[in-house]
């Protein structure tokens, strides 16, 4: 046999410290993506998400009874103060309470508002979201013959 074909013992040490090596890369990257995943945005804005998802036929019904209802609101956002326009399917102004909050979409910051009406189908609150940015306008206005009318709309405060 061949001397420069003979086994040598010293050449082959580093082969199990490449294994080694490559498995510590692999939990010093996972790591990383685990502490990534506990420490940023959970992608959930609403609370009890999965019991929402569950009855999301009820979630349905109330959207087709509002549709059905007809009414269109127009929320704003000026010089600390939220006003709210609500007419019917016709154009005339509805009438009755209205009550909500602001809240930030992505921590779940809420602003309480306390409305008055100004108008027929006119309502105003002051307003001050502590955070420049988007918020999420979330009202109830109950019409003054028992209907309930709920109101999302995105608003940017700055």
């Amino acid at each position: 046999m061949n001397d420069s074909m003979q086994f040598d013992p010293r050449r082959s040490r580093w082969i199990p410290w490449v294994f080694v090596g490559g498995m510590l890369l692999v939990v010093v990257v996972n790591g990383g993506l685990v502490y990534a995943a506990l420490s940023s945005f959970t992608g959930l804005t609403t609370g009890r998400a999965f019991d929402r998802g569950r009855t999301y036929n009820q979630v349905i019904q109330e959207a087709a009874r509002q549709e059905a209802l007809g009414w269109q609101a127009r929320v704003t956002f000026q010089a600390g103060v939220v006003s709210v326009s609500v007419v019917d399917r016709d154009g005339r102004p509805v009438s009755g309470g209205m009550e909500g909050y602001l809240q930030r979409p992505l921590d779940g910051t809420q602003v309480p508002l306390a409305f008055r009406q100004t108008g027929a189908g006119r309502f105003e609150s002051p307003a001050v979201p502590p955070q420049l940015g988007q918020w999420e306008a979330r009202l109830l206005l109950r019409g003054a013959g028992g209907d309930v009318f709920e109101i999302r709309q995105r608003l940017i405060v700055s």
